[in-house]
């Protein structure tokens, strides 16, 4: 089974560097459990209207080090409500980086990523050809390629989907 390409646009871009996902949903509101709850805060402090704007396929772009501090889930279980497909990231913090894939969420380290897009540009992420591609600008840049174990954990859904699917081919 081949990872499906990212195809959307881009819903917002975080420039700054060391961005805490928890600023997301904000802190205030980090407890909450209810995906619902948590779209309906989700990016307010940046813009009001975010949740109506984003469209399912989008993708967020993240500056350096995207993900640091103690990342918890609600943030990005509120993008992934709001139909996100995945971030794309100069770098990412390690811990937010692990837990997002262990959660089949889609991550891509791009250097150079902020430069060539605009919000709600339309860009594609080729996971076989290791390329990030801006398709309103034509501006494309490499991605750094996901190592086996994530690669798998993300064609099946996410750790626990990985784990069924080794388990199944070890049985055979």
């Amino acid at each position: 089974m081949a990872l499906q390409n990212l195809r959307g646009r881009v819903a917002w871009a975080f420039h700054e560097k060391d961005f805490d996902v928890d600023d997301i949903v904000g802190v205030a509101n980090i407890k909450i459990k209810d995906p619902v709850k948590l779209a309906e805060v989700a990016m307010v402090d940046f813009d009001p209207d975010f949740a109506k704007n984003v469209r399912p396929s989008d993708v967020l772009i993240g500056g350096e080090n995207f993900g640091y501090g103690h990342p918890h889930y609600p943030p990005m279980i509120a993008m992934r409500q709001l139909g996100l497909a995945g971030v794309i990231g100069e770098s990412f913090s390690p811990g937010y980086w692990r837990g997002e894939i262990a959660m089949g969420f889609p991550q891509a380290t791009c250097k150079g990523v902020l430069g060539i897009v605009s919000r709600w540009d339309e860009v594609e992420v080729d996971w076989a050809a290791c390329v990030f591609r801006n398709l309103t600008t034509g501006q494309s840049l490499p991605i750094e390629p996901l190592s086996q174990g994530d690669a798998k954990m993300l064609e099946n859904g996410g750790l626990i989907g990985y784990l069924h699917a080794r388990d199944l081919e070890e049985s055979q």
